[in-house]
Protein backbone atom coordinates (compact mmCIF):
# COMPACT_ATOMS: atom_id res chain seq x y z
CA UNK A 1 0.00 0.00 0.00
CA UNK A 2 1.11 3.31 -0.56
CA UNK A 3 -0.41 6.92 0.86
CA UNK A 4 -2.98 7.78 -0.93
CA UNK A 5 -5.29 10.70 -1.96
CA UNK A 6 -7.63 11.28 0.88
CA UNK A 7 -10.20 11.01 -1.82
CA UNK A 8 -9.43 7.83 -2.76
CA UNK A 9 -8.90 5.94 0.82
CA UNK A 10 -12.57 4.97 0.85
CA UNK A 11 -11.70 2.41 -2.32
CA UNK A 12 -8.66 0.93 -0.06
CA UNK A 13 -10.84 0.70 3.37
CA UNK A 14 -13.46 -2.23 4.02
CA UNK A 15 -16.94 -0.98 3.51
CA UNK A 16 -16.69 -0.64 7.99
CA UNK A 17 -14.35 0.06 10.16
CA UNK A 18 -12.67 2.60 12.25
CA UNK A 19 -9.65 4.67 10.91
CA UNK A 20 -7.07 6.62 13.63
CA UNK A 21 -5.98 10.29 12.99
CA UNK A 22 -2.68 11.40 13.91
CA UNK A 23 -1.13 14.37 15.19
CA UNK A 24 2.51 14.11 15.35
CA UNK A 25 4.41 16.33 17.57
CA UNK A 26 7.88 17.14 18.03
CA UNK A 27 7.69 14.74 21.57
CA UNK A 28 3.94 13.47 20.99
CA UNK A 29 1.32 11.64 18.89
CA UNK A 30 -1.83 12.42 19.60
CA UNK A 31 -3.80 9.54 18.72
CA UNK A 32 -7.78 9.57 17.71
CA UNK A 33 -9.88 7.02 16.80
CA UNK A 34 -13.20 7.01 14.32
CA UNK A 35 -16.26 4.87 14.71
CA UNK A 36 -17.40 2.18 13.02
CA UNK A 37 -19.12 3.57 10.37
CA UNK A 38 -16.47 6.73 10.47
CA UNK A 39 -18.97 9.14 11.49
CA UNK A 40 -17.45 10.46 14.38
CA UNK A 41 -14.15 10.65 15.65
CA UNK A 42 -12.96 10.67 19.40
CA UNK A 43 -9.47 11.75 21.10
CA UNK A 44 -7.76 8.09 22.24
CA UNK A 45 -3.97 8.39 23.71
CA UNK A 46 -1.07 10.05 23.52
CA UNK A 47 1.82 8.43 22.89
CA UNK A 48 4.79 10.08 24.26
CA UNK A 49 8.06 9.67 21.42
CA UNK A 50 10.75 7.66 21.61
CA UNK A 51 12.03 5.59 19.11
CA UNK A 52 10.37 5.49 15.73
CA UNK A 53 10.36 1.53 16.07
CA UNK A 54 8.72 1.74 19.64
CA UNK A 55 6.45 4.56 18.68
CA UNK A 56 5.05 2.77 15.51
CA UNK A 57 4.40 -0.49 17.68
CA UNK A 58 2.61 1.01 20.50
CA UNK A 59 0.50 2.66 17.79
CA UNK A 60 -0.41 -0.23 16.04
CA UNK A 61 -1.11 -1.80 19.11
CA UNK A 62 -4.19 0.59 19.68
CA UNK A 63 -5.24 0.41 16.35
CA UNK A 64 -5.01 -3.82 16.34
CA UNK A 65 -7.36 -2.76 20.02
CA UNK A 66 -9.74 -1.04 17.83
CA UNK A 67 -9.64 -2.84 14.78
CA UNK A 68 -8.83 0.42 12.77
CA UNK A 69 -8.42 -0.28 8.84
CA UNK A 70 -6.50 2.59 8.04
CA UNK A 71 -4.71 6.05 9.05
CA UNK A 72 -5.36 9.88 8.79
CA UNK A 73 -2.17 11.96 9.34
CA UNK A 74 -2.23 15.97 9.85
CA UNK A 75 -0.15 17.37 7.71
CA UNK A 76 1.40 20.77 8.89
CA UNK A 77 1.30 23.20 5.72
CA UNK A 78 2.22 26.70 6.30
CA UNK A 79 -0.40 29.30 6.18
CA UNK A 80 0.41 30.43 2.53
CA UNK A 81 -0.36 26.70 1.45
CA UNK A 82 3.94 26.04 1.46
CA UNK A 83 5.33 22.54 2.62
CA UNK A 84 8.10 23.24 5.40
CA UNK A 85 10.90 20.49 7.21
CA UNK A 86 7.21 19.70 9.34
CA UNK A 87 5.45 18.53 6.39
CA UNK A 88 8.52 16.70 5.30
CA UNK A 89 8.84 15.06 8.81
CA UNK A 90 5.21 13.70 8.23
CA UNK A 91 5.94 12.49 5.20
CA UNK A 92 9.02 10.62 6.00
CA UNK A 93 6.56 9.07 9.63
CA UNK A 94 3.93 7.88 6.64
CA UNK A 95 7.10 5.76 4.88
CA UNK A 96 8.51 4.50 7.63
CA UNK A 97 5.05 3.30 9.01
CA UNK A 98 4.72 1.76 5.41
CA UNK A 99 8.10 -0.09 5.70
CA UNK A 100 6.47 -1.86 9.10
CA UNK A 101 3.09 -2.42 7.99
CA UNK A 102 1.12 -1.82 4.63
CA UNK A 103 -1.89 -0.12 5.59
CA UNK A 104 -3.92 2.87 3.72
CA UNK A 105 -2.76 6.18 4.54
CA UNK A 106 -4.06 9.56 4.14
CA UNK A 107 -2.77 12.85 4.85
CA UNK A 108 -5.33 15.60 6.16
CA UNK A 109 -4.26 19.58 6.29
CA UNK A 110 -3.87 20.78 9.66
CA UNK A 111 -3.58 24.22 9.46
CA UNK A 112 -4.63 25.54 12.80
CA UNK A 113 -6.15 22.90 14.14
CA UNK A 114 -3.86 23.18 17.30
CA UNK A 115 -4.95 26.65 17.63
CA UNK A 116 -8.58 25.60 17.01
CA UNK A 117 -8.55 23.28 19.71
CA UNK A 118 -6.74 25.38 22.31
CA UNK A 119 -9.25 27.69 22.06
CA UNK A 120 -11.75 25.20 22.15
CA UNK A 121 -10.54 24.26 25.12
CA UNK A 122 -10.17 27.35 27.08
CA UNK A 123 -13.35 28.80 26.02
CA UNK A 124 -15.99 25.39 26.16
CA UNK A 125 -14.01 23.50 29.00
CA UNK A 126 -12.38 26.04 30.84
CA UNK A 127 -9.61 24.32 30.89
CA UNK A 128 -5.88 25.67 32.77
CA UNK A 129 -3.13 25.97 30.72
CA UNK A 130 -1.37 22.80 32.62
CA UNK A 131 -4.43 20.62 31.88
CA UNK A 132 -4.64 21.53 28.31
CA UNK A 133 -1.13 20.29 27.59
CA UNK A 134 -2.12 16.95 28.72
CA UNK A 135 -5.23 16.82 25.86
CA UNK A 136 -4.69 18.97 23.06
CA UNK A 137 -2.42 16.65 20.87
CA UNK A 138 -5.15 13.74 21.32
CA UNK A 139 -8.20 16.59 21.21
CA UNK A 140 -5.98 17.81 18.09
CA UNK A 141 -5.80 14.28 16.39
CA UNK A 142 -9.49 14.22 16.35
CA UNK A 143 -10.08 17.55 15.35
CA UNK A 144 -8.03 16.47 12.34
CA UNK A 145 -9.63 13.12 12.03
CA UNK A 146 -13.07 14.75 11.94
CA UNK A 147 -12.17 17.40 9.05
CA UNK A 148 -11.02 14.36 7.08
CA UNK A 149 -14.37 11.97 8.13
CA UNK A 150 -16.50 14.87 6.92
CA UNK A 151 -14.81 15.38 3.64
CA UNK A 152 -15.09 11.87 3.05
CA UNK A 153 -18.59 11.58 3.61
CA UNK A 154 -19.17 15.53 1.74
CA UNK A 155 -16.95 13.44 -1.26
CA UNK A 156 -20.00 10.48 -0.95
CA UNK A 157 -22.88 13.03 -0.94
CA UNK A 158 -21.39 14.70 -3.99
CA UNK A 159 -24.05 13.84 -7.11
CA UNK A 160 -22.26 12.44 -9.84
CA UNK A 161 -21.16 14.85 -12.65
CA UNK A 162 -23.64 14.46 -15.43
CA UNK A 163 -22.56 11.74 -18.21
CA UNK A 164 -22.35 13.27 -21.81
CA UNK A 165 -24.41 11.44 -24.35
Amino acid sequence: MAVVELSELPAHLPRLGPVVGLDLGEKTIGVAVSDTGRMVASPLKLIRKTKFTADAEALFALMEGRGAVGVIIGLPVNMDGTEGTRCQSSRAFARNLLRLRDLPIAFWDERMSSMAVNRMLVDEADMTRARRGEVVDKAAAAWILQGALERLRNLADAPAPPSEA
